[in-house]
């Protein structure tokens, strides 16, 4: 073989080298960046060309496909309260992807995941048209669309920004996860480009972000519903309801030349009160006092037993932001953490399961929201189970808090006929200047014996002002949402 043929072969050989070395870049490790690129047509093609599995809660379905006529065979529709479940259920659109659920377990829905390959086989070998598996969400419907209902009737002046979570405190089973603002999932699934189009343009005119999961995805200063965790820690460390605390109306911030005051300046009931009085009135100097006394280390170890730890759920089914103390380098940070200022951050969901912490014995169960994922011939391919995620509090020390929480909602102004409810308001200042922002208001509850536990946080909307106060709207929502799961949940 003389040396020009010989340089040919070489140059053949690398040539079938780097196509092979190209295809198998391109077949295996970019498949699924691909397989998901909004401008592979083929892909969307094969996509819509299988009926995607439903979405339900409580017997109500809450997303499905449908046949239709045109370029692609099936259409994502959701037929029930489509805003009140909007940013927890998703959507599934040609143009702007996924999210929440349908983005969670798109493989399932579609049908592409491993657990249904059995399912894929025996469809082509009986010819039967491809589809995916099914999602059940733990979600009470009627409750759901009570708390969205609520956000969206606000002072009476226009609609809330703010959220509601309810959870099963024995399961840690979600309920109800409603955010405002909200959006139409069908408008962005839809498959008319102007209806998708201008459903996001009025999307992102707003500056309140409707796509936004504001019970999972918007963390927020817990103002003194974080009281719970502080009398907690101090229950940890040997005192009790009657243990003798600061009534007075303001004290010297550890380390600084700051007072802090009771909201609006108020005495606590004397120069000395018990803890039960402290808790019920929500005074704030009584906790800086017992917040030196319980130290960083014990009040972080008791905030990390309540899930406040820095981090978030995992393969929760919707994105959840964590919920921590954030920075706490001094004593006057810890004062200011004890009342649920400073750098501490909870989501709404994280605040219902302190809640329900509480109601659930001291037991800290792990939220969840997916509850079976069904397969088309309807077998349950995963079921709900509970997971415990540790003990915060003995069950001596649950009573006694629950004691104080029926005691704070008795001086909350609220209730629900023949219902006891143990509850904590929270009001939280926030911004570069608190003294000119509407603060954040905050309402915790559970129902002793009904394993029923809510959380509503209120950001903002018509009516809302500096003398907004947790029991003011927030409180009024959280009742209506536990009377909605008492009169029937399914």
């Amino acid at each position: 073989m003389n040396t020009a043929i010989r340089r040919v072969a070489v140059a053949a050989m690398v040539m079938v080298v780097a196509l092979l070395l190209q295809l198998t870049w391109v077949q295996v490790f970019r498949a699924d960046e691909l397989r998901s690129d909004p401008r592979n047509t083929r892909m969307l093609l094969d996509e819509y060309s299988r009926q995607r599995g439903q979405i339900t809660a409580g017997g109500r379905v809450l997303a499905l496909s449908l046949p239709t006529e045109g370029r692609f065979e099936f259409e994502r529709t959701y037929p029930t309260s489509p805003y009140a479940f909007g940013p927890t259920v998703g959507y599934y659109s040609l143009q702007f992807a996924t999210s929440g659920i349908e983005q969670s377990q798109n493989s399932f829905l579609n049908g592409s995941d491993s657990r249904l390959l059995s399912q894929r086989i025996s469809g082509l070998i009986s010819g039967r048209t491809p589809q995916g598996g099914s999602v059940e969400l733990t979600l009470n419907p009627v409750a759901q669309e009570v708390a969205y209902a609520a956000l969206q009737r606000g002072a009476g002046q226009g609609p809330f920004v703010g959220s509601v979570a309810a959870v099963r405190p024995s399961t840690g089973e979600v309920l109800t996860l409603a955010s405002s603002p909200s959006y139409d999932p069908a408008a962005l699934s839809s498959h008319d480009q102007n209806v998708r189009s201008g459903a996001m343009e009025q999307i992102e005119a707003s500056g309140d972000r409707p796509l936004l999961n504001h019970a999972t995805q918007q963390s927020l200063p817990p103002g003194s519903t974080m009281k719970v965790i502080t009398t907690a820690a101090a229950l940890e460390q040997g005192l009790g309801p009657d243990t003798p605390v600061s009534g007075a109306d303001r004290i010297l911030l550890p380390g600084t030349s700051t007072y802090l005051e009771n909201y609006a300046g108020q005495t606590c009931g004397g120069q000395t009160v018990t803890l039960r009085t402290a808790f019920e009135l929500s005074c704030n100097v009584p906790f800086v006092e017992l917040s030196q006394q319980i130290g960083d280390e014990g009040f972080t170890e008791m905030s990390e037993k309540f899930g406040v730890d820095g981090t978030a759920p995992e393969e929760f089914g919707v994105p959840v932001s964590p919920s921590g103390l954030g920075e706490m380098e001094d004593a006057a940070q810890l004062a200011m953490s004890s009342i649920g200022q400073s750098d501490v951050r909870m989501t709404t969901l994280q605040n219902a399961m302190v809640a329900a912490t509480v109601s659930n014995g001291g037991v800290r169960m792990e939220p969840q929201l997916i509850k079976t994922l069904t397969a088309p011939d309807l077998s349950v391919v995963e079921g709900f189970t509970p997971h415990e995620a540790g003990r915060a509090l003995t069950d001596e020390q649950a009573g006694t808090l629950t004691d104080l929480m029926i005691g704070a909602e008795a001086h909350a102004g609220g209730g629900l006929p023949g219902v006891t409810i143990a509850s904590k308001t929270g009001t939280a200042e926030h911004g570069v200047d608190s003294s000119e922002s509407i603060p954040y208001t905050w309402y915790i509850a559970f129902v002793p014996g009904q394993d029923l536990a809510v959380a509503v946080a209120v950001e903002s909307g018509p009516g809302v002002s500096r003398d907004t106060v947790g029991a003011t709207y927030a409180a009024p929502i959280g009742r209506e949402v536990l009377g909605a799961l008492l009169g029937g949940a399914p």
